[in-house]
């Protein structure tokens, strides 16, 4: 017999709750309740197995913080869907983003100052980041232009494409500035959604422009340090240290994940 994980259920349930209290106050169509039920189910499933996988019942402190900001990303991509018939509650929107992309900061300070870090943790705080940026992008791209979708989607692709060349599935070196280039990306589609027009859409290059640097930097660090052989594994760095704003282990903070393998 299963063990019922509850940490998922609860954020299942949260994610209910906050789409009921939209809908009454500024309005939630069908679209809207599709997109946040489905991200809510998909979110607790991948969460449920990630927990098996990880071999533990309980969610940490860091955890429910980031479970926070997944069912924050939820509403945000409700009302993002429902923009797509009708005018959007800019305004909320916004904020609930906000919130969302302060939250990215706390759940790396909790987990420090409890000492919970872990590798599940690690890759449910990269999901959510991911997936709030590629909701904004979807947001931003009708009147920033569709190659806003580059942003979003950069690190799927990046993930697929590790399908298909298994030496882009290697482990990255901890890397500050790639946690800095993710963190402008999100402010900056965030500004963009709030105050669309010309100023905000070249900061949206500036930002596209240093994310392509990033993931540049890290596709050829994992082609230096490709397997020279069938069934060897990349070369790394001795003893990389991990990033100073990063509670997790090292191995994950300097990892593009491959999606929810968990």
């Amino acid at each position: 017999m299963r063990t019922v994980r509850t940490g998922p259920l609860v954020g299942l349930l949260s994610q209910v709750v906050i789409l009921a209290a939209l809908a009454g106050t500024v309005g939630l169509g069908g679209a809207g309740w599709l997109a946040g039920v489905g991200y809510a189910v998909l979110s607790c499933a991948a969460l449920t197995r990630g927990m098996r996988r990880a071999g533990t019942e309980r969610l940490g402190p860091a955890d429910r913080v980031t479970l926070t900001r997944s069912v924050l990303v939820g509403a945000v991509t409700a009302l993002a869907a429902d923009a797509i018939g009708r005018p959007a509650p800019t305004g909320l929107l916004v904020t609930l983003t906000a919130v969302a992309l302060l939250l990215d900061a706390v759940d790396g300070k909790v987990a420090r100052r409890t000492g919970t870090a872990s590798e599940l943790g690690a890759r449910f705080d990269m999901e959510v980041d991911s997936f709030l940026l590629l909701v904004l992008s979807v947001h931003v791209a009708p009147y920033a232009g569709m190659w806003v979708l580059a942003i979003g989607g950069m690190r799927y692709a990046f993930v697929v494409a590790g399908w298909a060349l298994p030496w882009m599935r290697g482990t990255l070196p901890p890397r500050h500035w790639r946690k800095v280039v993710a963190a402008t990306q999100g402010i900056v589609l965030t500004a963009a959604a709030l105050l669309p027009g010309t100023p905000t859409t070249l900061l949206i290059v500036v930002a596209l422009a240093l994310l392509v640097e990033s993931f540049g930097r890290d596709v050829l660090w994992l082609w230096r340090h490709r397997p020279l052989r069938r069934g060897s594994r990349p070369t790394l760095p001795a003893q990389p240290h991990p990033e100073t704003t990063s509670a997790r282990p090292p191995a994950l903070a300097g990892s593009r994940g491959d999606g929810w393998v968990l």
